[in-house]
């Protein structure tokens, strides 16, 4: 059963809802313009709010399904959290659109909401301070998403080992954004 809702998960997460979105109301494909990233935060500029928000919701979904089904299927927690990595590897490399998707900051806060809410709540809100104060996407997503770590160490300790990974992979796919923050020419709202 794990396999297979792993392999489910992956195909899922392949959804782009970023692209999707685009090709349904003739935008152009966000993984050529604005930022290149097939995600909320670049559907926001170059589509507007309200396909930023139905992307956001379409990434955030696809990341805590495959949790909770890993869940009703008894699962363990260990187990739950690597099918939501597979969701979350699937936006980063979607078998759909050649393997070229987001940087998975929404599909692994739906993982995390599945997963343990605490730790989704305590990410959200490190993003939007951070978001706040930086006016920056890319930098609330850095500082957010390690941030679960030592929460999910110390109530979860099962799922630590498949967050770090997904940690590991989040900041991997910000590493041109970390160039550009550290040669201040990071993008800000």
């Amino acid at each position: 059963m794990f396999w297979l809702l792993a392999i489910l998960a992956y195909l899922l997460g392949s959804l782009s809802f970023a692209i999707l979105l685009s090709r349904l109301t003739g935008r152009p494909d966000p993984r050529m313009s604005g930022s290149g990233n097939a995600g909320a935060t670049n559907m926001l500029r170059l589509a507007g709010r309200k396909l930023a928000v139905l992307t956001l919701l379409g990434d955030l979904c696809k990341g805590l399904f495959p949790v909770l089904v890993a869940s009703l299927a008894g699962l363990s927690l260990q187990q739950q959290a690597w099918v939501g990595v597979c969701a979350v590897i699937g936006h980063l490399f979607p078998l759909y659109f050649r393997f070229r998707g987001g940087k998975g900051v929404a599909t692994a806060a739906g993982m995390l909401l599945g997963l343990y809410p605490p730790a989704a709540l305590l990410a959200v809100l490190t993003w939007l301070l951070t978001f706040y104060l930086t006016r920056t996407s890319s930098l609330a997503a850095l500082i957010a998403t390690p941030l679960t770590l030592p929460l999910l160490a110390w109530q979860e300790p099962a799922a630590l080992l498949p967050m770090t990974a997904l940690v590991a992979l989040i900041v991997w796919r910000h590493r041109s954004n970390l160039r550009d923050l550290f040669a201040g020419r990071e993008r800000h709202f």
